[in-house]
């Protein structure tokens, strides 16, 4: 594998390789993606062909270890990819059989050459691979995919035939498959899988065929319309008026296929393009599906007008996204970008969607929308604010839900699910297996209400980099006020501690569930719940005070608030217990009593211990009894709050939280965590970059490599980890920089990593569009376009500088 300028290469075919490629090979434009799978390959054990569009679920049931269980999943769709071709036998009729050779792949012929080249710059996937025929003969292919970002629902596939050797006829077929299931993931197989009935096939004439479908239980429908041409070679200076006759294309309609065939004469290259259009009926502004389909690909253009087009929509999306980044980490964050971009794209911001921890990219999660926007937001905010707006749009829509999922629980406010779908409730699954173990173990996942906290942070950031008042005053005060009324209802009075508390949750580590030997689920006193409860409370109020009195009083009868709720919140919003032990914050209640784990045994006898919780279960224990911990709990505080911030918050809970007892908690917790997720590496390295500690830069490339070199173990097949992704940019973004948007004004305070020399990128704040920030060694530059809007007051810990409109200010940073 290569990574040099704006391209992605793979070099050589490796079928135990080929899940992953596919993964980081996905093309998508906020709409729908689609795996970068061989076309010539059906779904097996190494190739997977998944076409995803955003928020398209569906919901069955299965029995599993004795229970019914029912999960939503994110629907594989018709795969639109398959064309495969074969040489002709004498006589042959195109068709299976006897006088037929077999199809060609790369699992049941000879390749002697494979190349993949992912275009970041253009959005296209290119290969090149050579079939060898026999001794003196071969067939060369080559093929330029695109998903078009200009029009997200057209998809396009040349693919370009070279006899080597000797002339040779050549069968082709072009299908629309819809004999598709989730089969992604291996460890969801037990479940029932088959998302599409009702599937029905069609042609319009020789060039175009059809197929249309829906969801079992949702009754979305899906139809894709593609269209089979074999245009001649270009018109050349010795011979422009050359006549074409292209071969003649059939079609046919199979019970679950759509199939084209055609037979070429292969004297020299011969070009075959196929063109598809997807709709479903959850689209705005169509009437039915298939006929919008077909009457899309009526009005498209051939390839190379499509492949222009998408390559213009591709380049206006960089100009407005731009990270500059030098070296190797620069290329990694080039194609971080790219798949950020793929999954939440400017079309997003009109779809019903949130934020799949996944991408549009595998299978895995189950397409679910977890906290990960926690991650990605940020990043969007300061490029793609009308994104963000739509993703928190999700999470308000679903706010219903939100609150009768309090209701449940006997309290008031809104407790938003920790996995949500299609509409807003709790999709965690009740059983989870365990790999090592094979058994079917209970999920208790569900009780991270800290996702709510989440939301409300997410609400409130985005309001202070965009300025927009209207989202403030209306659907995010609708949310950040529902949150700080569940947070204010789940806390009790503890009168021995003086202090409220939150019991029975589980917090971002993820392995402690519960207490070892106890009956119920849930922790007490999680501090980065209680933590960050607090602040949301404290949030809400300043909201309550800052909006204009009309609106304030139209919440406060919409939303039934009672006369004493506004002075609980103060109350609980200082005093939430912050638990400690042995001179560090503790994770929660009674982690200081765990046992320890002796680390460096279960390192010798198992090498990679990520999934720890998993290793210990498959031996008859429990992670619950150790202070052993998957991913950043505690320590999560200080990547969402700037160290002002964080020290305010604390003081805010009667706590004084000194350098030295911070300091003293970092080190406790990075001894005690095993990395099991790849938000670990992200967090860990945010914090000690800020912290300016010598090993910073081992956790960023851990996470920067973490889907590349697929360090999970074979994950990153079932889908990137988007959250990971895009937190990579905001740690050059606001990390490095240490960029805040607050107060009216941009504050920066950079810490340039030694292996990040330089960074430069531009941001939308405050409705200026592209204000560039660019760090190199002790330098700072700000530069803002002109434009009729206000100056920028750029605030930095030791001076304060207004830059107008239309001028480039360069600072010199302290040493």
């Amino acid at each position: 594998m290569t990574a040099a300028g704006p391209t992605w290469e793979y070099d050589g075919y490796q079928a135990e390789r080929e899940r992953l490629r596919e993964s980081l090979c996905t093309l998508g434009n906020g709409y729908v993606a689609t795996r970068g799978a061989l076309p010539e390959c059906a779904a097996d054990e190494i190739h997977y062909p998944g076409t995803y569009a955003a928020g398209l679920y569906n919901r069955l049931t299965s029995e599993v270890a004795g229970r019914r269980v029912e999960n939503e999943d994110m629907v594989n769709l018709p795969n639109w990819l398959p064309l495969r071709f074969r040489p002709a036998a004498d006589g042959a009729d195109g068709t299976d059989g006897a006088d037929g050779a077999d199809w060609l792949t790369p699992d049941t012929a000879t390749v002697t050459e494979h190349h993949l080249t992912l275009r970041l710059d253009a959005g296209l996937l290119e290969r090149r691979t050579r079939y060898s025929l026999g001794p003196d003969a071969s067939l060369l292919v080559r093929q330029s995919r695109l998903v078009h970002l200009g029009d997200p629902h057209l998809a396009a596939l040349r693919t370009e035939f070279t006899a080597e050797g000797a002339a040779l006829d050549l069968d082709v077929e072009a299908a629309l498959d819809g004999d598709v299931t989730n089969a992604g993931v291996a460890r969801y197989r037990d479940l029932d899988g088959r998302h599409l009935t009702g599937v029905r096939t069609g042609t319009a004439g020789a060039d175009t065929v059809w197929l249309d479908c829906r969801t079992r239980t949702s009754h979305i429908r899906v139809a894709l319309a593609s269209r089979l041409t074999v245009p001649g070679p270009p018109a050349t200076a010795g011979d422009p008026g050359a006549e074409h006759t292209p071969p003649p294309v059939t079609a046919s309609a199979e019970p679950r296929r759509a199939v084209q065939a055609a037979r070429l004469a292969l004297g020299r290259t011969v070009t075959v393009d196929k063109t598809v259009a997807l709709h479903t009926s959850h689209d705005p502004a169509i009437g039915e599906p298939l006929r919008a389909a077909l009457d899309r690909l009526a009005g498209a253009p051939g390839f190379p007008e499509l492949r222009e087009s998408h390559r213009a929509a591709w380049a206006r999306l960089w100009r407005r996204t731009v990270l500059d980044v030098p070296g190797e980490a620069g290329r990694i964050l080039r194609l971080h970008l790219f798949h950020v971009l793929q999954t939440l794209s400017p079309h997003t911001a009109d779809l019903d969607v949130g934020v799949p921890a996944r991408g549009l990219h595998g299978e895995a999660y189950r397409g679910h929308v977890f906290w990960d926007e926690l991650f990605v937001l940020p990043y969007l905010d300061l490029h793609l604010p009308e994104v963000s707006r739509g993703l928190l749009r999700y999470r308000h829509r679903r706010l219903d839900a939100a609150r009768h999922a309090a209701a449940r629980l006997g309290r008031r406010g809104a407790c938003y699910p920790w996995q949500s779908g299609s509409d807003g409730h709790e999709e965690t699954q009740e059983l989870h297996l365990n790999p090592r173990s094979g058994r079917w173990l209970p999920d208790n996942s569900r009780l991270q209400h800290h996702v709510g906290s989440a939301v409300a942070y997410n609400v409130w950031r985005y309001c202070e980099a965009t300025g927009d008042d209207a989202f403030r005053a209306g659907e995010g005060a609708e949310m950040l006020l529902e949150i700080a009324r569940f947070w204010a209802d789940s806390a009790v009075y503890d009168d021995h501690l003086g202090r409220h508390r939150i019991r029975g949750v589980v917090g971002p580590d993820e392995y402690h569930d519960a207490y070892p030997g106890a009956d119920r689920p849930g922790l007490d006193d999680n501090t980065y719940t209680n933590a960050t409860a607090a602040w949301v409370l404290a949030r809400a109020l300043d909201l309550l005070r800052t909006l204009p009195e009309p609106r304030r009083r139209e919440l406060t009868e919409r939303l039934g608030l009672e006369p004493g709720e506004r002075d609980r919140w103060a109350e609980v919003a200082h005093t939430l217990h912050v638990p400690r032990h042995d001179g560090v914050i503790s994770q929660f209640a009674g982690y200081g009593d765990l046992a320890e784990l002796d680390w460096g045994a279960y390192r010798e006898r198992y090498g990679d211990i990520r999934r720890l919780d998993r290793i210990l279960e498959a031996e008859g224990d429990t992670v619950n009894r150790y202070q052993a911990s998957k991913q950043a709990d505690v320590l999560m505080l200080a990547y969402l709050f700037a160290p002002r911030e964080l020290h305010d918050l604390f003081r805010q809970l009667g706590q004084d939280i000194d350098e030295d007892t911070w300091s003293a908690t970092v080190d406790y917790y990075l001894g005690r965590t095993s990395h099991g997720s790849t938000l670990s590496g992200l967090v860990h390295g945010w914090i000690l970059t800020r912290a300016r500690r010598a090993d910073a830069w081992r956790y960023v490339q851990e996470t920067l490599r973490g889907d590349i070199a697929d360090i999970q173990g074979g994950t990153t097949g079932e889908g990137v980890h988007l959250g990971a992704m895009a937190g990579t940019l905001d740690l050059v973004q606001r990390g490095l920089t240490g960029l805040e948007t607050r107060d009216g004004a941009l504050w920066l305070d950079p810490v340039p990593l030694p292996e990040v020399s330089s960074c430069g990128f531009a941001i939308r704040y405050l409705g200026h569009w592209g204000i560039g920030v660019r760090l190199a060694r002790e330098q700072l530059e700000i530069a803002v376009p002109d434009s009729a809007g206000d100056p920028v007051d750029v605030r930095l810990p030791d001076r304060v500088v207004t830059v107008r409109p239309g001028r480039t200010v360069r600072l010199v940073l302290p040493g």
